[in-house]
């Protein structure tokens, strides 16, 4: 079951993005989060309008995603970046897909152009899932991080939304 997160929710979610954090190069980053952290974190997303789904499975959170502003700039406002992360003993099961379907009809509906995420260059499992949605690879910077003794290379990909009707500058 796909939904939107409570504040309830946020263990679960604490769980599966430290786990990213401690074993994977999904998350450019050493330190775990705390309970805490993630408070702030999900108070911002509503405050600011941005969703937070989660997967839910016997009664527990198996995968969230959410998205927010790809940069601070306005010029930049029909651009988005979102992220996609499963509990490692869920992965393979289609919710990265479900929750990603999910992501991509909000971000139609509030008619953005530009669906940008920023994936580990040796993550084939998130670029092959990227590319089956119709994400197109738009550029990779080499040694953009170092985490686990070796540099990390950043691919971005991008996928072409509806876009807003009537779009506005300035």
């Amino acid at each position: 079951m796909i939904r939107e997160a409570t504040k309830n929710d946020l263990m679960d979610i604490l769980e599966i993005y430290n786990d990213a954090i401690l074993h994977s190069t999904a998350v450019y980053t050493y330190t775990p989060q705390t309970l805490e952290n993630r408070e702030i974190w999900y108070q911002q997303k509503m405050e600011e309008g941005y969703p937070i789904l989660v997967c839910e499975q016997d009664g527990k959170v198996v995968g969230f995603a959410t998205f927010g502003p790809f940069r601070a700039w306005p010029a930049y406002k029909y651009s988005i970046e979102h992220s996609v992360y499963v509990n490692e003993e869920y992965r393979g099961k289609g919710i990265g897909k479900s929750l990603m379907k999910e992501l991509i009809g909000i971000a139609n509906e509030r008619e953005y152009m530009t669906l940008i995420a920023g994936i580990d260059a040796t993550n084939e499992g998130s670029i092959a899932m990227h590319k089956n949605f119709g994400f197109v690879h738009s550029g990779t910077i080499e040694k953009a991080g170092f985490k686990f003794n070796r540099w990390l290379d950043l691919a971005f990909y991008q996928l072409h939304l509806n876009g807003p009707k009537n779009p506005v500058g300035e």
